[in-house]
């Protein structure tokens, strides 16, 4: 049997069961374009992007691949405007500020906005053939309306718990996002104190708890890890930092070149860039911040960091900027989207072997 003829397969309508993971900021319509062109199914990261920026988008990536492809966007509750935490927050912040000459912090008010009737409008007008969320689902409304459209859902997924619940309330296929993860963590359950869970032991779990398709994500670079995903009974896989120093990629060169020189043992989840937990590689701005644990929720913390970013990238520096990673990083390399699927693809079938 191919092991590229599965579920996941025909639910998307590829012909690999790999996903280019939608990373906000990072993923460009070039990426999208290639990822589907080789296969794949491309992902846009599209949780800032407004109705026109949708639409022009969209229109580039259907110029180019008649290939399905998704849009990826946040779920998150929308965040408490907590005075007291902002000003604490734009105090600790003020000497960076100083030290990349801007006069002042910025006020602290959400970057953007959770997925909404709006979005859901355009996005129903726009028909993707595949919609995917993070942080949990929009109100069970919006999926309704999602779904009506014939759109398929993708969900990120942390535990057993996450799991279950996306697929009763009408997830198509779960994502099982590891600990190894690079960028922001899915979780959007209370774990009662425990830690996130690496990908090898969720995904089994996560498999043998529901019956839809489930796609595993976090440390997977390359044919072993796809390999491995689809033994543990994955359907396929989701990529993310494997893609970063490609030349689609949106990140700066002083991202990719943290990335390309990442040992993997050097990545740290923090707060302190958006308030969420999300993996990085370590840098001077992590670490000063790696004990604080009362920042802005999320968003807020975006729009109090995102300038301190850009000017970071802008002088070359590393020090302030989120370099969103995840644990495998040491083996990401500089080679191009499509060439990046074709050898995971060459990979996995050396691994499993010629099975079609």
């Amino acid at each position: 049997m191919d092991w590229r003829n599965n579920r996941l397969c025909e639910l998307l309508g590829i012909e690999h069961p790999i996903i280019q993971a939608p990373m906000a900021g990072a993923t460009s319509q070039e990426m999208v374009v290639a990822a589907c062109n080789a296969g794949a199914l491309g992902s846009l990261g599209s949780a800032e992007y407004t109705s026109e920026k949708l639409e022009a988008e969209f229109a580039y990536i259907r110029a180019n691949t008649n290939a399905p492809f998704n849009a990826n966007f946040f779920t998150h509750d929308e965040p408490d405007i907590d005075a007291e935490k902002g000003a604490a927050a734009r105090k600790r912040l003020a000497p960076w500020y100083d030290e990349y000459s801007f006069e002042k912090v910025p006020e602290a008010i959400p970057s953007s906005r959770s997925f909404n009737k709006e979005i859901c409008d355009c996005i129903c007008a726009l028909k993707p053939a595949v919609v995917s969320f993070h942080f949990g689902l929009p109100d069970a409304e919006l999926v309704a309306q999602i779904k009506a459209e014939g759109i398929k859902i993708l969900c990120s997924a942390t535990s057993v718990q996450e799991a279950v619940w996306l697929e009763q309330n009408g997830v198509d296929a779960i994502i099982a996002q590891g600990f190894e993860a690079g960028g922001h963590s899915g979780w959007f359950m209370d774990r009662n104190g425990a830690d996130l869970t690496g990908m090898f032991a969720l995904v089994p779990r996560i498999v043998d708890a529901v019956s839809v398709p489930v796609i595993a994500a976090g440390g997977i670079m390359d044919g072993r890890g796809v390999a491995a995903a689809l033994v543990l009974g994955a359907s396929g896989v989701q990529m993310g930092t494997a893609f970063i120093s490609a030349p689609e990629s949106l990140v700066s060169d002083v991202h990719k070149n943290a990335a390309s020189n990442a040992s993997g043992d050097d990545t740290v989840h923090s707060t302190a860039f958006s308030g969420r937990k999300a993996r990085t590689i370590v840098n001077r701005y992590a670490l000063e911040f790696a004990d604080v644990k009362d920042w802005p929720d999320f968003p807020i913390g975006n729009t109090l960091s995102k300038p301190l970013r850009k000017a970071s990238s802008d002088v070359g520096s590393p020090d302030a900027m989120a370099l969103w990673a995840g644990q495998a990083v040491g083996l990401n390399q500089t080679k191009s989207t499509a060439e990046i699927i074709e050898d995971v693809v060459a990979q996995t079938k050396g691994i499993l072997g010629n099975m079609g």
